[in-house]
């Protein structure tokens, strides 16, 4: 059953967004917004994000599991789309704040028509200022970027040149009050100038999961040191080459050893979980 689309008036709306000084007069909605014992977090970023974004991306909210945490993202493509995507495979709460009305004929980016849809199946939300039947224009993106900043708690950066509309969430965000995070990223990368500067005006640098949760007030437990002590000599001496993450290839070399026995030591250590390999490079977890 297609779930219908609501109008709510201003003394309905979330009580993070009455807050903010610029708040829409009316708000369209479609599917359930979620309680407000959540906390809530907007992640946003670059409709080109790398590889590097995506896999932090889906890291830091896979790690978000299992605590009550809404994610807010605006249904674009690239950042804002794995960020719904991550909160969906982890059973996380997501609304999506598209720069269009709600209804199908108009929802952009048609691309994420079916993530949208899945968004609502799994007792998400869509929300939007403008009419149903809007179409989205160039300033309708920046302008709902406040509702966004307006719903959460805090608002997390993952990639962003430095003229990105990105920022203007996170220039938001500030004005509200609201926590601002930031992924840092490789100096090389223009993708990164966003947030390592954010981060040096002052944003909160952004490299765990646990980073999050201490930001949006939740207690965490720190995790016990590994014990590698019933590890053979061969799985301690890989352990000891991957003081940082490096291509299997590379192991063999530093090793000296026979392929073959390098990808059977391999193995047992990722069996018993204590390494993982990822975008061509092994690393201790």
């Amino acid at each position: 059953m297609k779930a219908t689309i609501t109008k709510l008036t201003p003394e309905k709306f979330p009580t993070l967004l009455k807050e903010i000084n610029d708040p829409p007069k009316e708000l369209y909605i479609q599917g359930q917004y979620p309680g407000e014992e959540n906390k809530f977090l907007t992640v946003v970023g670059s409709r080109r994000i790398s590889p590097y974004g995506r896999t932090a991306c889906e890291k830091l909210i896979a790690g978000l599991s299992g605590y009550p945490i809404v994610i807010i993202s605006g249904l674009a493509m690239g950042a804002d789309s794995v960020a719904h995507e991550s909160a969906l495979e982890n059973n996380l709460t997501t609304v999506a704040v598209p720069g269009s009305g709600l209804e199908d004929g108009v929802l952009y980016p048609r691309s994420n028509v079916r993530l949208a849809k899945k968004i609502l199946e799994n007792k998400g939300a869509l929300l939007s200022e403008y009419a149903p039947d809007f179409q989205a224009t160039p300033w309708s993106f920046p302008r709902r970027n406040r509702i966004m900043a307006g719903l959460s708690h805090a608002t997390l950066v993952i990639e962003a040149e430095k003229m990105s509309g990105t920022l203007i969430t996170s220039k938001l965000a500030t004005e509200y009050n609201r926590d601002v995070l930031a992924l840092p990223g490789p100096i090389t990368s223009s993708l990164s100038e966003g947030p390592n500067m954010l981060i040096r005006l002052g944003a909160t640098p952004i490299t765990s999961s646990e980073n999050i949760l201490e930001v949006l007030g939740f207690k965490v437990e720190q995790k016990k040191e590994k014990d590698f002590s019933e590890c053979t000599e061969e799985e301690k001496m890989i352990l000891d080459a991957l003081s940082s993450p490096i291509s299997r290839d590379l192991l063999i070399r530093l090793l000296g050893w026979p392929a073959h026995k390098t990808n059977i030591t391999l193995a047992s250590l990722e069996l018993n979980g204590y390494i993982a390999e990822e975008m061509g490079e092994i690393r201790k977890v």
